[in-house]
């Protein structure tokens, strides 16, 4: 399976080494741009000026005390005003840039644009037409389009200038500066010190035409006010002859003391009336049922009658002495019962009289609670309409006021404002005046060639990073090892020229880099298996053009050097092309002898001493049944017994079945991977495959590997053998 692995420093530096051409190519042309870009910019010159901007408070206007506290949005409204198209055009004025337009402005500063040259040119044309075949108003046609012209340079002119220029505040101050940028340098320098100028003009400007404004409408607002303070003074005057307010304002003052009185008058007439109701309905009560009215405490207790009972009390007395001593019908007796009835009389009389005392006090009480409660009413029903004339008089007199002061403080603020009519808002004074420029602000040609290396660096070792992040194939063998856990048998080096004939395999006397790579994997192939070194491999790879038969060509030259036999088998049943490397004859061969057409004598000598070939043999029509069958298995079983080493080649693993069906009957399997073209992925199916079927497989060579692109390592490593190479020829 694939494995995900942390990279490392060196595996940077790897891929900056095999990229190299990409980063300086990257780098050479992103340098070369910038330097041709630098030398070819027209240069600009930037004009600096500085001006010192305060806001003013107009409340200490008259007393020149400027206003210093802190507003952070009004140094940037004062840049929108220098930048405003009106300051721009008395610039235009004051320098007289529209007569003197072809001296001071730099039409190349805009960019030659060929759609505006052609529109210039048509419209020239239709101008000359015009005046050719013009009306008699000719005349006028002329002013017109001088007028248009006119007014079309000027707004070229601004739309200039306002481009080209820049305001900044200066951190933590009140100062601005201006710049200008022109290819001209004088011009600069005076457009960005007319800028300062057109700027205090448009303040002073600006401020006029806001105080004249102001004055105006205040005056005409004051007339307005005035009017409106006459009439409320007259209707408050008539309102008040008419309901006699000065006495009002007395009534209205002592009213809430007698209302409070009334009140309480009311209350006490209320108590006594229940009073005198409740003694009046008991002794009524009392004397209705029959009852003795002298049980009633209001009887009972008269002093009068009091003194009435005591006489009768004092006269029964002396009528019971006079009984010891004289008759009923003596004088003294008679006298004595004659004053006893009369005192009984007025004792009734008395009692008549109280009764009609309760009576009368009742009625009394009742008639006085009425009347103080008929003056209340009359007294609250004074008050409320004592308070509607008085709250009508308020507001009339709140609109006296309310006119009187806004007419007031109308005329106040023009008195004011006539006086600091000609003293500016702004405080601006210019600090530093621009000076004609030495040198140009761009191109900076020290700053731009140190950027373009930086870009050129960084563009360069940036694309040769993700040009190695989206290649996919098999690289270097550590890269192998770690994604694969396979171990790498060997790496053979990329050869310009590769040999086409087995003949020409004697390349091992002219390329010592080429016959190290298959001596290493010679010995790495002996020693890949415990105890003994396989006896039979098969040589595959996962895609086609991978280098499997040369390896396998190759691989059996280096085993055959060592003295023993070797046999080659091409079991490429599709594309056999082992007999045409040794340029021997195909008509028999593993084909024909599997199909039983042809006994065993189908092994041929090859010009290698020690090395045996067989070859395919005419193409069958069922190849992968064939290797894949018993008899093949026997048959490697049997050559085994003969050879030292059998080296088998096979189709690819991902185009057919071939190669799977051999890898169960070899000892083991060498799979030939394309660097720098074969992909993981195809490395990975392959391999999956081949463990899924109980293959086994002894490791990876990893075929035409550029080694001037690898590791310090294998780098040193072809070096060594090119640097011998050339000695040797």
């Amino acid at each position: 399976m694939i494995e995900d692995r942390e990279t490392t420093l060196r595996d940077y530096m790897r891929i900056l080494r095999k990229r190299m051409k990409t980063i300086v190519l990257v780098f050479g042309i992103v340098f070369v741009l910038v330097v041709v870009k630098t030398f070819t910019t027209t240069p600009q010159y930037k004009a600096t000026t500085k001006v010192l901007i305060e806001k003013t408070d107009p409340r200490d206007i008259l007393s020149d005390n400027s206003y210093t506290g802190s507003d952070s949005k009004f140094l940037d409204t004062q840049t929108q005003i220098i930048k405003s198209i009106p300051v721009a055009e008395k610039v235009v004025r004051l320098l007289k840039l529209d007569e003197a337009y072809p001296s001071f402005v730099d039409m190349h500063s805009q960019g030659f644009s060929p759609i505006t040259a052609v529109k210039s040119w048509l419209s020239a044309l239709i101008s000359t037409i015009s005046r050719i075949f013009g009306t008699t108003s000719s005349e006028a046609s002329i002013e017109g389009e001088s007028a248009e012209a006119e007014k079309s340079d000027m707004n070229r002119l601004t739309k200039l200038i306002r481009q080209k220029l820049e305001v900044s505040p200066v951190q933590d101050s009140r100062i601005v500066a201006i710049d200008f940028t022109s290819t001209n340098p004088v011009l600069a320098a005076r457009i960005t010190n007319t800028v300062a100028k057109a700027y205090i003009e448009q303040i002073l400007d600006m401020r006029m035409t806001s105080s004249s404004y102001s004055i105006g409408w205040m005056t005409k607002k004051a007339e307005e006010e005035r009017g409106k303070l006459e009439a409320s003074e007259k209707t408050l005057q008539k309102y008040m002859k008419d309901h006699d307010i000065l006495t009002i304002e007395d009534r209205v003052t002592i009213l809430p003391q007698k209302l409070a009185d009334i009140s309480s008058q009311l209350t006490q007439a209320q108590a006594k009336r229940k009073e005198m109701e409740a003694v009046y309905l008991t002794v009524q009560s009392v004397l209705k049922n029959g009852g003795d009215p002298e049980t009633l405490p209001v009887i009972k207790d008269d002093a009068m009658l009091k003194s009435i009972d005591r006489k009768i009390l004092d006269r029964q007395q002396y009528i019971m002495e006079l009984s010891k001593k004289y008759g009923p019908k003596h004088a003294l007796m008679k006298n004595a019962n004659a004053e006893l009835k009369m005192l009984s009389d007025n004792r009734d009389k008395e009692i008549d009289r109280i009764v009609e005392s309760v009576r009368n006090d009742y009625e009394l009480a009742k008639a006085t609670e009425e009347n103080i409660q008929a003056l209340l009413s009359k007294s609250k029903s004074d008050a409320v309409e004592m308070n509607e004339r008085f709250i009508q008089y308020g507001i009339l007199k709140r609109e006296v006021e309310t006119n009187r002061s806004m007419y007031d403080a109308l005329v106040s603020k023009i008195k004011e404002q006539s006086v600091t009519e000609q003293i500016q808002p702004v405080d601006v004074w210019v600090v530093e005046e621009a000076e004609v420029p030495d040198t140009p602000a761009t191109p900076n040609k020290p700053r731009n060639l140190l950027l373009g290396i930086v870009l050129g660096l960084c563009g360069g070792l940036g694309l040769a990073l993700f040009l190695d992040y989206l290649d996919n194939t098999v690289k270097m063998p550590e890269d192998v090892e770690e994604q694969f856990g396979l171990p790498v048998l060997g790496l053979i080096p990329l050869e310009k020229e590769p040999a086409k004939t087995g003949e020409e395999s004697a390349l091992y006397k002219t390329s010592p880099a080429l016959a190290e790579g298959f001596k290493a994997l010679r010995s790495s192939v002996q020693l890949s298996t415990y105890q003994k070194p396989p006896k039979s491999i098969l040589i595959t790879s996962t895609a086609p053009k991978d280098g499997k038969t040369t390896n396998a060509v190759y691989l059996a030259i280096a085993m055959s050097q060592l003295g023993k036999k070797v046999l080659l088998i091409d079991a490429d049943l599709r594309k056999p092309r082992i007999h045409k490397i040794f340029k021997l004859q195909n008509d028999k061969g593993i084909s024909t002898s599997m199909a039983g057409a042809s006994d065993m004598k189908i092994i041929q000598k090859s010009s290698i001493e020690n090395l045996d070939i067989i070859p395919s043999g005419p193409t069958p029509p069922n190849p992968s049944e064939l290797l894949g069958s018993e008899y093949f298995r026997e048959a490697i079983k049997l050559l085994s017994e003969k050879y030292a080493m059998i080296i088998i080649d096979s189709p690819p693993l991902l185009s057919v079945m071939d190669g799977y069906h051999i890898s169960k009957v070899v000892d083991g399997t060498i799979v030939i991977a394309r660097a720098a073209k074969t992909t993981q992925e195809a490395m990975y199916r392959g391999l999956k495959q081949l463990n899924d079927i109980g293959s086994k497989i002894l490791g990876i060579v990893i075929n035409g590997a550029d080694l001037r692109k690898s590791d310090y390592y294998y780098y040193n490593y072809y070096q060594y053998y090119s640097s011998e190479e050339e000695e040797k020829a």
